[in-house]
């Protein structure tokens, strides 16, 4: 059944059952305003064109007649060619489908298609990415929407198409009076203009207003919080020095100088009765955790309970390894929950925190389940805060009476982004390295000298040691001649699987799946993760004692300087391989800077300056709030002028009273939901 609201379940759309729509919940698409705004990433220009004038490497439309009978054959591990003739007029090419065998059922000895495809002119070749009915619009953009294995392109299409004619005109997130002065398309001519542009130049416009509308949604959440935090008093906590000092000295190292700092600063943020609100930047493995039991152990002896939500399952148990064994040497007691707690011990969290009894919890979303009630919450604890919604960060803040914040990260952010993303915040750095740790000795690489890096891994196994492998891209891309995972992973296991276990781990993996694997290395049942970049915040896994990274000029710096600092963790020398061959003079300038340089920091600037000069493959600047359309490098200027319009937006009409605000208060409430997907 078709419905008026917006909000509505993408389940009330005809042909949505069940199945479809836990499918459609794994690209986080919930609602017909999720669908909406699920903006494509590019556009295949689906042109149509004789032979004579296609050029060598285009990507084109060729209409033609099949010559013969279509044959599968395989190659490679799992791989698959589907080929055969068409004619074109009084030409004959010869046109290639990687990995699509299904195709052969679709076509037929003389029938007339259309295929759309890469044209290769030496060798008359078309690689094909789609066959098209001859009767298709041929001169007009397709969209291309990110998917995975649940969801196919054509669904999403669909379901744009059904959404885009239940909601032809759609209410304005963005004021008039902004929309006039950056000159910007009002909502509706921002979601037609980006899944059904009919040229580049309006998908482009519409892309520009997409990005201001995401910047000024975003500051708008931000800005109120704020707002709300500078009329906010909390509670002055009377912690007890001497159990602090006591702490100090049952550690069996020595807190770093920046460690030291940073703790004094918590620490009298904590007896302000203005609530605190730090954001503690610290590079990988600089020893953030520690700082943290400090600041949990102080509210303790105050009389408070204190809550650390972290983003994965796997990281809530290393935390709650590490807090548990260093508060519990004075008496603390730690719970620790996340989705695979038993229903039984769950219970007994839950009355231990609601009744007081229980002082410090660690878990994962879990925390923020109706079920979890706290006695008396005095400081919440936010690892990787980047990686939570407002609206998630708001509901763990609403369990306690204006609890203290502190949120971690361990990305150095450059002191620029920081000021208008997180401007709201009080900043602390630890910059210096634990003492005993050795830093990370890295390297780069070409491809042609792969049997150095052989030989080095093997080294590296033969002493005990584990290997994690990572590279970009998880399944061969037509646009990028980048090894995958899979083929890497076969590599490696050709290389060492006779005396040693290889592993493979990516993105499109189950999280149970993901974790399991996590916990096998863990646990040293495998000696090398191949993996792609989802290892990049995560576990401490100190037996592992080298990384290779694959077509390395394919991430960010600051990608780069995150997934190097997964090893490192013990005490004995690391080291970190990139392997790249880069082609462009700052790809090459990029490397030099990553095998040089370990101050995250450091790496940072270079990486923004590099980023600003245009070199934008890997532009995800981990650490930072992740943007559907903006990016806070490259639209930097628009998110600063977001943040200026949100301000005036909230001085203006602080509870959005306005009839005009209607719709964006509606969105802004939408947005501060969570689902569980």
């Amino acid at each position: 059944m078709m419905t008026t609201n917006i909000f509505d379940t993408l389940g009330n759309l005809p042909g949505v059952g069940k199945k479809t729509l836990n499918n459609l919940q794994t690209l986080g698409l919930f609602t017909q305003f999720d669908l909406l705004y699920y903006f494509p990433y590019r556009y295949d220009d689906l042109q149509e064109l004789p032979l004579d004038a296609v050029v060598d490497g285009q990507k084109v439309v060729l209409k033609g007649l099949v010559v013969t009978d279509p044959v599968v054959g395989r190659f490679g591990y799992r791989k698959t060619r589907l080929t055969f003739k068409l004619k074109i007029d009084h030409d004959v090419i010869m046109v290639s489908f990687f990995n699509q065998p299904w195709l052969k059922k679709q076509l037929e000895l003389g029938q007339e298609i259309a295929v759309y495809g890469k044209y290769n002119e030496p060798k008359q070749m078309l690689t094909g990415m789609k066959v098209m009915a001859t009767k298709d619009q041929q001169n007009e953009l397709a969209p291309i929407y990110s998917v995975n294995q649940h969801v196919k392109q054509k669904k999403i299409t669909e379901l744009v198409n059904l959404v885009l004619q239940n909601f032809p005109v759609l209410e304005n997130v963005v004021p008039e009076f902004l929309r006039v002065k950056y000159h910007l398309l009002n909502e509706t001519q921002i979601v037609v203009g980006m899944h059904r542009p009919k040229t580049m130049q309006i998908s482009q416009l519409a892309l520009r207003s997409a990005i201001f509308r995401e910047f000024f949604l975003f500051q708008m959440q931000l800005q109120s919080t704020v707002q709300e935090a500078s009329d906010e008093t909390g509670v002055a906590k009377n912690y007890d020095e001497s159990a602090l000092t006591e702490l100090a000295n049952l550690l069996s190292f020595e807190l770093s100088q920046d460690q030291k700092v940073v703790v004094r600063e918590i620490l009298a943020d904590l007896k302000n009765p203005r609530v605190m609100n730090r954001l503690l930047q610290g590079d990988v493995g600089s020893g953030k955790t520690v700082v943290a039991v400090f600041a949990i152990f102080a509210v303790i002896t105050a009389g408070y309970q204190a809550a650390l939500m972290v983003p994965t399952e796997i990281l809530a148990q290393q935390h709650y390894q590490k807090i548990s064994a260093l508060l519990g040497r004075v008496g603390v007691f730690v719970a620790l929950i996340t989705g695979s707690t038993s229903s039984a011990e769950k219970k007994q969290i839950y009355a231990g925190l609601k009744s007081g009894a229980i002082n410090c919890v660690i878990g994962t979303h879990a925390l923020i389940q109706d079920q979890v009630e706290f006695a008396k919450l005095g400081l919440i604890i936010i690892d990787e805060q980047h990686r939570f919604g407002v609206g998630q960060r708001a509901t763990l803040r609403g369990k306690g009476d204006h609890p203290d914040v502190l949120a971690m990260t361990a990305t150095p952010i450059p002191r620029t982004l920081a000021l208008t993303v997180y401007g709201n915040m009080d900043i602390s750095i630890i910059k210096t390295l634990p003492q005993g740790r050795l830093p990370i000795k890295s390297e780069w690489k070409t491809s042609g000298q792969l049997a150095d890096v052989f030989l080095q891994m093997r080294e590296q196994l033969e002493q005990g040691f584990q290997i994690y492998v990572v590279t970009p891209l998880i399944q061969e891309s037509e646009q990028l001649d980048v090894e995958n995972a899979t083929d890497i992973f076969e590599k490696m296991s050709t290389q060492f699987g006779q005396h040693n276990h290889v592993a493979l781990l990516h993105g499109q993996m189950k999280a149970d799946e993901k974790e399991h694997i996590m916990a096998q290395f863990v646990a040293h049942q495998i000696d090398i993760l191949v993996t792609t970049s989802v290892i990049e915040v995560g576990v401490d896994v100190q037996n592992a004692n080298m990384m290779v990274i694959f077509d390395a000029d394919r991430f960010g710096l600051s990608q780069l300087h995150q997934l190097r600092g997964r090893i490192g963790r013990g005490e004995t020398q690391s080291y970190c391989v990139f392997i790249a061959d880069p082609k462009t003079k700052s790809g090459k300038k990029r490397m030099d800077v990553v095998a040089n340089t370990t101050d995250g920091f450091v790496l940072a600037e270079e990486d923004l300056k590099l980023r600003r000069e245009g070199d934008l493959f890997g532009t995800k600047q981990s650490g930072l709030p992740e943007f559907k359309v903006g990016d806070v490098v490259t639209n930097f200027n628009t998110l600063v002028e977001a943040k200026k319009s949100a301000k005036l937006v909230l001085e203006q009409d602080p509870t959005l009273s306005n009839p005009e605000y209607q719709f964006l208060k509606q969105v802004l409430e939408y947005k501060n939901q969570d689902f569980e997907g």
